[in-house]
């Protein structure tokens, strides 16, 4: 058995002039997962056999929904692609994935013939059309207050609602668990998420999982609660983490856009308000007081004043104990005031600019008189040089000459 894929005309002139059958998905709601197929008999075929499909039928496939034809408890056929297909029993059976992916092609196999309508054995054969657009609407809501670590108010108690969407990702899967359960022809996704109008456990474990996507998703950012309208992806993503062996696995569904609501309860809002409250006090101070410690402890000295005065002791008793600081804040002050003080830096305000005055001629410029010629510069006369006396040499003396001695020898 196979699908071709055929190009074809109106379903009216193709059922008269071409198939025996033409098998179409009926106009279906939204919120239908499951739409069994309708078949259409042409004017030729006047022996047409319930729950089989002859050799040559058209199927109609529409945009957003999968098909598959089932055999006797098995998936012999599967298209998530819209168009126009011819049923070829002489030919090996056709998976065409479209937008699914390849991993269906794994559930088809590993379903085999485990599909069952009511408990009986399948003995015909029959079209299933499969919605794997997103459903949206589905709401849900906390049965309790979350305690959660908030990055701000650190420990506090939250309750939550909202919206989220589901999708079908993998139809065979769905088939072989939902249509085996419930043999009917159109099943809607209240029909899986309620069993005789009480909530079901696919509704159960969502409101069980969802806070604890929240919680970490609070953890894992360091954030506040007030800041996770910017992590639905993240809480989205969690979500699928957490159903996946249940949703996914079971059902072949998928989370899709989370959207989560969250309000503190009355205690903790009073928790918030009191930090709120104190962290604008905080900013003032560190505003107005930063650089002035004299008025930062005048103004706590105010602070105390008040506070003495709503003392329910009474307002003596308060202000008694109010003296005894405010002596032990004096000398303080005076330690303080004794100490070179320095002015805050305050920026100048801004003053506008004045108008610009128009630009004056310049007065001329007085001629440069002449400079005067220097006067000559006259060299004294050099007095000449008496010529130097003549030097005259000193006799030299003349030398004795000294006896000549003869040694004379001895007799």
């Amino acid at each position: 058995m196979g699908l071709i894929k055929a190009a074809l005309g109106s379903i009216e002139q193709v059922v008269g002039d071409q198939f025996k059958e033409f098998i179409t998905c009926p106009t279906v709601s939204n919120d239908v997962i499951i739409q069994r197929g309708t078949v259409k008999h042409g004017d030729a075929n006047t022996t047409w056999t319930e729950g089989v499909i002859s050799n040559g039928s058209g199927i109609a496939v529409p945009e957003g929904m999968a098909m598959m034809i089932v055999d006797n408890g098995k998936i012999v056929e599967f298209t998530a692609e819209p168009g126009t297909f011819t049923f070829d029993s002489s030919s090996e059976p056709s998976i065409f994935c479209g937008g699914l992916g390849t991993g269906i092609i794994n559930s088809i196999k590993t379903i085999g013939s485990r599909i069952t309508y009511g408990g009986q054995a399948a003995k015909d054969q029959r079209v299933y059309y499969v919605n794997i657009k997103k459903i949206p609407g589905l709401t849900y809501g906390s049965q309790q207050p979350l305690l959660i670590y908030d990055k701000i108010y650190k420990s506090i108690n939250i309750t939550y609602n909202g919206q989220y969407e589901v999708r079908v990702a993998d139809p065979a899967i769905l088939i072989a668990n939902v249509v085996g359960a419930n043999p009917r022809d159109t099943l809607k996704l209240n029909d899986i998420f309620t069993s005789e109008g009480n909530t079901s456990m696919l509704k159960q474990q969502f409101a069980q999982n969802i806070g604890q996507a929240i919680a970490q998703t609070l953890t894992q950012n360091d954030i506040s609660f007030v800041q996770l309208p910017g992590f639905y992806n993240q809480i989205t993503m969690k979500m699928n983490e957490l159903l996946g062996n249940t949703w996914g696995a079971n059902y072949g569904l998928v989370v899709e856009n989370v959207v989560v609501n969250t309000a503190p309860t009355e205690e903790s809002r009073k928790i918030i308000t009191e930090q709120d409250a104190k962290i604008s006090e905080t900013e003032r101070m560190g505003q107005v007081y930063s650089s002035n410690l004299q008025g930062t402890m005048a103004a706590d000295v105010g602070a105390a004043m008040r506070n003495a005065a709503s003392n329910e002791g009474g307002a003596m008793m308060g202000f008694m104990g109010f003296g005894m600081a405010q002596q032990q804040a004096g000398n303080i002050m005076g330690t303080v005031m004794a100490q070179p003080q320095q002015a805050p830096v305050q920026a100048a305000p801004v003053q506008p600019a004045a108008p610009v005055q128009p630009v004056q001629p310049v007065a001329p410029v007085a001629p440069v008189a002449p400079v005067a010629p220097a006067a000559p510069v006259e060299a004294a006369p050099v007095a000449p040089v008496a010529p130097a006396a003549p030097v005259e040499a000193a006799p030299v003396a003349p030398v004795a000459e000294a006896p000549v001695v003869t040694e004379t020898p001895a007799e």
